[in-house]
């Protein structure tokens, strides 16, 4: 019997409250980058920061420490079960973010920070890999959509509630939200969610046994590919939100209000998710990604060439593009995810820990850098976005053996299967 097909503990929980906690961790994460956007001209003035690229690290610090540690979190739970690793994930988070809200120094915030995104990577591990131990395939990426829908009301308001700290307070408050959000999703995981992995499925954690479930993972065709090509992705909105509040406020000149057109995109993003998981079981993961990849690099292309020829384009047709382009995000993440997972339920937590790994660290890693050639344009924004989407389409032709938009019944499910046990070609 698969892992996904035998009965879970969580399946005995509502459907709506396993969808909201399993969300709720992951919102976490992204509280802890998107209501800090409008926090960061303080943070700078503050703390002493001498340049405006600099005070990107105060994202960049986490991002970092957020997909490095992940890859510690999966064998960890796939050995003592998903609980207990990720209610200390959780205790790691909390006291990072009270400890960032008395940051004497830049460099104290950047270290609080950076463990912070410590403690949040087992949520986001052991979200993915709760997910998997229940179910599996198009019924995953369907849970994930709707997981992927709550999580992302998070970047529709944080922005603005930053806005509303910065307005009658400062950025220490923000911190301290967060530790009080992480403590409260805390006690509601304790009381209500229970272990997912069935005893017979924890996995030894002796080097052996790690290794070879690394080697699984790492020499799957179809996980690798779709790894690299949501790192690629990742890339470019980490980029974007690396210099989101210095292209509103310092290019288009919006103001403190700019929040509200990012939470706009970030609308567009959850709206796209909703409705990926109403089709994803009708019409299948590839053809819905593969489409919104191949129209993500179209929009890519149009952008960067928009800039070329208007300098710096009319901010309507910005902010149409950019909303676009997050509308293609939100069926891109979950089913590229859900493609890279599901040949390996047998594994979930190791593979959830290189995945998550893959994905947010190398996204981090290039969002940084996109973000370091920002020069007062969006010029270097929208060349990141072409070169990295069409860097995922090649990984994506890769991944399927040059086939893309594969009908839902045609299997390279069966073909993934058995690639799980085999090295890549």
């Amino acid at each position: 019997m698969s892992v996904a097909s035998r009965p879970s503990a969580a399946q005995r929980l509502p459907y709506w409250e396993f969808v909201t906690i399993v969300a709720s961790l992951m919102a976490l994460n992204a509280a802890a980058i998107d209501i800090l956007i409008p926090a960061l001209q303080q943070i700078g003035a503050t703390l002493g920061v001498a340049t405006e690229n600099e005070r990107q690290l105060a994202i960049s610090s986490y991002v970092l420490g957020f997909g490095a540690a992940q890859i510690v979190y999966g064998p960890l739970s796939d050995r003592f079960g998903r609980r207990p690793i990720l209610f200390v994930g959780l205790a790691i988070y909390t006291a990072a973010s009270i400890g960032a809200a008395f940051s004497p120094t830049f460099g104290t915030l950047l270290f609080f920070r950076a463990v912070q995104g410590i403690g949040a990577a087992a949520t986001r591990v052991l979200a993915v890999s709760i997910v998997r131990d229940c179910f599996g395939g198009a019924r995953m990426a369907s849970v994930m959509s709707l997981i992927m829908m709550v999580f992302m009301t998070i970047p529709v308001i944080a922005p603005n509630i930053g806005v509303a700290i910065m307005t009658f307070g400062s950025w220490q408050e923000i911190f301290i939200l967060n530790g009080l959000f992480a403590a409260l999703v805390t006690l509601w995981a304790y009381l209500r969610l229970p272990e997912t992995l069935h005893p017979e499925d924890r996995r030894d954690l002796t080097p052996r046994r790690t290794i070879e479930a690394f080697r699984i993972v790492l020499t799957n065709r179809r996980t690798l590919g779709y790894s690299v090509a949501t790192a690629f992705i990742l890339g470019g909105l980490f980029g974007f939100i690396n210099q989101a509040e210095q292209i509103y406020t310092q290019v288009f000149g919006i103001g403190p209000l700019f929040t509200l057109y990012f939470s706009a995109s970030a609308l567009f993003m959850a709206a796209a998710s909703l409705t990926n998981s109403r089709l994803v079981e009708r019409l299948g993961m590839r053809r819905l990604s593969h489409g919104a990849l191949c129209i993500f690099v179209v929009l890519s292309a149009l952008q960067f060439l928009v800039t070329l020829v208007f300098g710096t384009p009319p901010f309507g047709v910005f902010l149409v593009l950019t909303i676009l382009s997050f509308g293609m995000f939100g069926f891109i993440f979950t089913n590229f995810n859900a493609l890279a997972l599901d040949p390996l339920g047998h594994v979930a937590g190791t593979a959830s820990s290189v995945l998550g790994c893959v994905q947010t660290l190398g996204g981090g890693l290039l969002g940084a850098l996109i973000g370091h050639f920002y020069d007062g344009s969006v010029t270097p924004l929208f060349g990141g976005f072409l070169v990295l989407s069409l860097g995922a389409l090649l990984c994506v032709v890769w991944a399927e053996g040059g086939r893309l938009f594969a009908r839902p019944g045609e299997s390279h499910d069966h073909m993934a299967e058995a690639e799980a046990q085999a090295p890549a070609e």
